[in-house]
């Protein structure tokens, strides 16, 4: 192989990093939704993260977080190419909007329905291994609450896409301090906070979870790969995964 230093090799999509002769994997990952509040998390976490040799952010404006690894893609969502996938092993989708932010069905579709099929696909063809995708409780394609059919339809297109290994999680009300300021879930984490207590037994998988445990959770189902290829994680199972205690 050319153009290769003497501790680290290009083979294939994964990085070959030697240390005292030993052959060590690393990995390359995309974000989409880099800037959102689970996606900044994630950034950080897989940045920090010694499996990880590259980490890619799909953003619209630069990030404030700077990391050695970080490599910053400048697109709107419409102007994704699939050769941004090229190289990528896992991809990480953590795209979501709200109806009052995007302003209408159309617009808010673009973002949480057509832009994750799209990438999906890109995905597929370049031939990155795993996709990760944020969803949300109560996914269903035949709901009649639009917010949670919207999220199963897309559940089910990129199911069929059948990538190497799909994980869809499915997390409750997010917790953690956004950039914007939505009314409607501030309100219900204060609400969901008070109620916490008395979310037990059965109720205990409805039970607000902070957007930084879901991040945390992504980062260890990529790097333990699932072996279905469709898999769901519900947002119970995020809860009980080891907290995060990465400090950055």
């Amino acid at each position: 192989m050319s153009n290769c230093s003497e501790n680290r090799l290009l083979y294939g999509k994964l990085q070959l990093e030697f240390e005292n002769g030993a052959r060590i994997v690393k990995k390359t990952a995309i974000i989409s939704g880099a800037s959102g509040l689970t996606g900044s998390h994630l950034v950080k976490f897989l940045c920090e993260d010694e499996s990880y040799a590259e980490v890619r952010v799909i953003v619209r404006k630069g990030l404030t977080y700077n990391h050695a690894k970080l490599v910053t893609i400048i697109r709107n969502l419409d102007q994704v190419k699939e050769s941004d996938f090229e190289g990528v092993d896992d991809f990480f989708c953590c795209l979501g909007s709200t109806m009052k932010k995007a302003g209408s069905k159309e617009a808010f579709e673009q973002v949480d329905l057509i832009a994750p099929i799209k990438m999906g696909k890109y995905a597929k063809q370049q031939g990155v291994d795993h996709m990760l995708v944020i969803s949300a409780m109560g996914a269903n394609a035949g709901s009649k609450v639009y917010y949670n059919r919207i999220k199963g339809v897309m559940e089910e297109k990129l199911s069929t896409l059948a990538l190497p290994h799909l994980s869809i999680f499915r997390p409750s009300l997010l917790l953690g301090k956004r950039q914007e300021f939505r009314l409607g879930e501030r309100v219900g984490e204060v609400v969901m906070k008070v109620l916490k207590p008395a979310f037990k037994g059965p109720l205990k998988k409805y039970r607000a979870i902070e957007a930084k445990q879901v991040a945390y959770s992504m980062m260890q189902n990529a790097l333990d790969v699932p072996i279905d290829n469709v898999t769901i994680i519900e947002s119970e199972s995020m809860a009980k995964m080891k907290s995060a205690k990465i400090v950055y």
